[in-house]
């Protein structure tokens, strides 16, 4: 039967690759990417250095496809999603039923880790309820852009006794700082969500492209960051044409 894995690689730097998952690649016939386009040709380039620096042997293929855009005149947004969702799966169902024989591995390689924010999953089960091709498929874990940015920040996400929270920029936009929880990480965040809270007091953590060489690491109490890194943000994403950032927030310490 055909396989499918699932590899999570890390939040852009080489070295934060398994072992498990280099044994993985290793087995791998055919590499799926999806092409962002030009501006974000960065990550197609460093899927394929990962992919050289790891893979003893060089009988892998790498087919490259070009990623279905959203469709802007949905409105509602997790409509909008689930419709990009179904675009790809079809992309991927064709792919599969093409490229790969019986038999054979293909694989599709991750930014940081399958389980969190990332949609290949519900695409490959979308795969599967369409039902047109079978595989079998396995999934690697990635070290995610959540602990990269803790790492580089020489930080705990949370204090003692404390729990942390995981949202997107725009549930923090949609309702601020949750009421229950100390310290709040946030990715997906477009429009620099953390400008509206009101508590300017609290600590920001942020960090862009996190384990790459283009790293940009900030901190310090939002009040006082806050347009720094909203700056910084514009300017890297305008230089680059991408950009990917996360920030921890930790309220101030009652005692």
């Amino acid at each position: 039967m055909r396989k499918l894995y699932i590899i999570g690689i890390g939040a852009g730097d080489p070295e934060q690759i398994t072992v498990q998952a280099i044994r993985a690649m290793n087995t791998v016939d055919v590499f799926f990417f999806m092409n962002k386009g030009d501006a974000k040709s960065d990550l197609v380039r460093l899927r394929k250095e990962i992919c050289e620096r790891y893979i003893d042997q060089r009988t892998y293929r790498i087919v490259e496809v070009t990623d279905p855009e959203r469709d802007p005149s949905i409105a509602s947004y997790a409509v909008r999603v689930e419709a990009w969702h179904q675009q790809r799966a079809i992309v991927y169902e064709e792919l599969i039923e093409r490229e790969l024989g019986e038999g054979d591995c293909g694989a599709v390689l991750v930014w940081g880790d399958p389980s969190l924010y990332d949609s290949t999953l519900r695409v490959i089960n979308h795969v599967i309820e369409r039902g047109k091709v079978s595989f079998d498929y396995e999934v690697i874990p990635g070290i995610t852009s959540v602990q990269a940015l803790a790492a580089r920040h020489k930080i705990v996400l949370n204090g003692i006794g404390e729990s942390v929270c995981i949202t997107t920029g725009r549930q923090l936009a949609a309702g601020g700082l949750p009421v229950d929880t100390e310290n709040v990480v946030v990715m997906l965040d477009g429009n620099s969500s953390f400008k509206g809270l009101t508590d300017q007091d609290v600590t920001i953590y942020w960090g862009a492209y996190v384990g790459t060489e283009k790293e940009i690491l900030l901190s310090g109490k939002l009040g006082e960051v806050a347009e720094i890194i909203e700056r910084t943000r514009r300017e890297a994403r305008t230089s680059n044409g991408w950009i990917m950032d996360t920030y921890l927030i930790k309220k101030p310490v009652l005692v």
